[in-house]
């Protein structure tokens, strides 16, 4: 269909100043080609452009206009900023300018969802001297696209003991519960049954586990649910939380005792009101009465109990 247009690239260049104008100057100019030209034009002229300017801000606008129409035929002009194949060297007040437009080039691959750029992806990700931001950028389009080839090399970021960024597990981690593979259940258990070091720093990651390994819905797995059930006493009231939902949804025989001992003897009053939610949506009202009526729950807790009743029976019994 491409074919049929007939447009001097070179001129619109030209006619934007992409090579001397300043960047607003440039910018404005390409966004009144909108009024001028269709889609397919307008995308090749983004794809032209990509392809010769190394002005980073110009480039980060360009690559938001070509986000928006998603084209298969701008991937490789993406990819070749990703890899800094299309940027000549740059002084180092536009280093950290040249590492957000590469950035927004994986967020705006990911968003194409197309798995022939999986291995363009794969090499930034497993270089260890690249800046971690750009592999956390591809971790994340990795997940995006969904390709299984990704899970393997995404797995072993999670698993290297000597990756110093954490941020970089944590997509990973992230990426692997959107990809859904059942490969990446051990390496996932590991991280919340680590007990010292890095984790207990950080333990946002074992958060990012949690919710991947819910997402990949790990039904009946034994080793799964002990690591959950163990992480219900560590010390981030959030890794709890966490922890409860994905019991909730596992329909593990063990997940409402197990809960339910939760809400008798959590210390926070925020993990038993999530503790109570989740009984509550595993059963009926019965937990909530049982609350409201019994001297071992505190007002918080029967408070929140009452609340769900309002919210909740209310909406049911208004059907």
């Amino acid at each position: 269909m491409t074919d049929n247009i007939n447009i001097d690239l070179e001129d619109v260049a030209q006619s934007c100043n992409l090579y001397d104008g300043g960047s607003q100057d440039v910018i404005s100019s390409i966004d009144a080609l909108k009024s001028k030209y269709a889609e397919e034009e307008l995308v090749l002229i983004y794809n032209y452009m990509l392809s010769k300017s190394q002005n980073p801000d110009v480039l980060m606008h360009l690559i938001r206009c070509c986000d928006e129409y998603r084209k298969s035929s701008t991937l490789e002009y993406l990819v070749d900023i990703l890899l800094l194949k299309n940027v000549s060297g740059c002084e180092d007040d536009l280093k950290e300018k040249f590492l957000n437009v590469r950035i927004m080039c994986a967020k705006a691959i990911g968003n194409m969802k197309d798995t022939n750029v999986v291995t363009s992806l794969l090499y930034c990700l497993n270089n260890k001297n690249e800046n971690y931001r750009v592999r956390l950028a591809c971790a994340d389009a990795l997940g995006k696209i969904g390709d299984k080839y990704a899970v393997a090399p995404l797995i072993e970021v999670v698993k290297d003991e000597n990756e110093k960024s954490v941020y970089l597990k944590e997509g990973a981690t992230v990426a692997l519960g959107l990809l859904g593979d059942v490969r990446a259940l051990d390496p996932l258990v590991s991280i919340i049954e680590t007990k010292q070091g890095i984790m207990d720093k950080f333990s946002f990651l074992k958060e990012r586990a949690i919710e991947a390994l819910d997402k990949m819905g790990f039904g009946g797995n034994d080793r799964v649910f002990r690591a959950l059930k163990s992480s219900l006493s560590d010390e981030s009231p959030l890794v709890r939380i966490d922890a409860i939902e994905a019991m909730m949804n596992s329909e593990h025989p063990q997940a409402f005792d197990t809960i339910k001992n939760v809400l008798e003897n959590d210390r926070d009053e925020e993990v038993k009101k999530n503790a109570l939610i989740a009984l509550y949506n595993m059963s009926d009202r019965t937990i909530l009465d049982e609350v409201i009526s019994s001297p071992k729950y505190s007002d918080n807790l029967k408070m929140s109990a009452v609340e769900i009743i309002n919210e909740y029976e209310r909406d049911e019994n208004d059907d």
